[in-house]
């Protein structure tokens, strides 16, 4: 099995590359730390697998993982990160990624996985299992028409009001206790949904729609 291994802290990647070395049937063929770098070395090197960071200084793992699946699908992807974020673990399983496993888990228990993985099988945590479960069973709830917008998730309708109210992507970051890379996503991600140009258009968007935040 040939694997790259993509994180920005390159101590981690060391030290997991020198875990999965130890394995016969397990080669580490490249490492990245950025999703630019994530892109380029995947779509020249083919790895049978990649361990994904999400948090990356570029952007995050879901984005590298759209762009290297629509080159190379047969590609299999596995989140390993210290994100235990709900929005995280769902940017991920949508970009198309096989699993969304957390660093504390130990060495003998991601070297199975990865077996796992590459035999066809997916590959969560059980707490993020939990978790994906429960936003499934949400998502079939009958949709209001009130100011929730079913357009946006709430998470969403957060970022969407704190942006509007002139807020920088660390400040939104602060006052929503999230990562400024899921503050980016989420600002790509109402652009994306709502068809606005850029952050002054959904400003003017939540102003229309009466979004801003209270007080």
């Amino acid at each position: 099995m040939k694997i790259i291994i993509v994180d920005d802290h390159v101590l981690f990647r060391e030290g997991l590359a020198a875990i999965v070395r130890s394995e016969p049937d397990i080669e580490v063929i490249g490492q990245a730390g950025t999703v630019q770098e994530a892109i380029e070395v995947v779509l020249d090197l083919k790895p049978d697998l990649v361990l994904m960071d999400f948090g990356l200084p570029d952007g995050n793992g879901a984005q590298a993982t759209r762009a290297i699946l629509n080159e190379y699908p047969a590609c299999k992807i596995i989140f390993l990160t210290m994100s235990e974020e709900d929005e995280s673990l769902f940017a991920a399983i949508r970009s198309g990624a096989k699993g969304y496993l957390l660093k504390n888990m130990r060495p003998a228990k991601l070297v199975s996985t990865l077996r796992s993985v590459q035999k066809g099988e997916s590959a969560l945590s059980r707490s993020m299992t939990l978790r994906l479960m429960e936003e499934l069973a949400r998502t079939k709830e009958p949709q209001r028409s009130d100011e929730s917008n079913p357009t946006l998730t709430r998470r969403e309708l957060e970022v969407l009001r704190e942006l509007a109210a002139g807020g920088s992507n660390q400040e939104i970051a602060e006052r929503l206790f999230i990562s400024e890379n899921t503050v980016k996503y989420h600002v790509h991600s109402i652009l994306e949904k709502l068809n606005l140009s850029d952050r002054r258009d959904a400003a003017i968007y939540a102003r229309e729609h009466r979004l801003l935040k209270p007080g």
